[in-house]
């Protein structure tokens, strides 16, 4: 398991979408390239999401399928606030090809649901951000708790912070075994 990661990485200049297959010719992974900070290992500029996807930064797992991944925000509007992602890199929805809408958003339904079953959320709040207040450009959707008169209010967004590690640890293994138990 990958611990929380620890912040967010700016991506500056033009930025191009390109196509990397395994040396095996295997399934494409899809990261960033154009000007500014280029990852050594495979000339792209560094994709916060990509990195958590590769192992190369820590995150509390919630979701690991075929196409899809999720883990949890660390800094939630509330505890069990989930992102979920593509596993290709795609920067917004525009950008998503039709046969990964199932998978992404099939994963987000049972997150929801997850929400209120594990979590005894009233309801949740699901949402993507596409360029604008999209704080890491590759494509997520937040899946968070939601309760009335939880405090949220229009898009005044207080951020919080896990206790611990073991906490968002505990609360991510929770999540991800009753996500499991969910029937895709």
């Amino acid at each position: 398991m990958r611990p929380a990661w620890p912040g967010n990485a700016a991506l500056t200049g033009s930025v191009l979408l390109h196509e990397r297959r395994s040396a095996s010719g295997g399934a494409a992974t899809r990261g960033l390239r154009g000007r500014g900070t280029q990852r050594r290992d495979t000339g792209c500029l560094p994709c916060l999401f990509c990195e958590i996807l590769a192992g190369e930064r820590p995150a509390h797992v919630v979701l690991d399928e075929d196409d899809v991944f999720a883990f949890l925000d660390i800094r939630p509007l509330f505890p069990g606030h989930t992102l979920l992602m593509p596993k290709a890199h795609y920067e917004t929805l525009l950008d998503l090809p039709e046969e990964l809408l199932v998978p992404l958003f099939g994963a987000a339904q049972r997150l929801a649901g997850v929400m209120e079953s594990e979590l005894g959320a009233a309801g949740s709040f699901v949402a993507v951000n596409n360029k604008v207040s999209q704080s890491v450009p590759h494509l997520h959707v937040h899946v968070v708790p939601r309760n009335r008169k939880d405090g949220l209010r229009g898009f005044f967004w207080p951020r919080t912070k896990y206790a611990s590690d073991d906490e968002a640890a505990a609360l991510a293994a929770r999540l991800r075994d009753a996500v499991s138990r969910v029937r895709p």
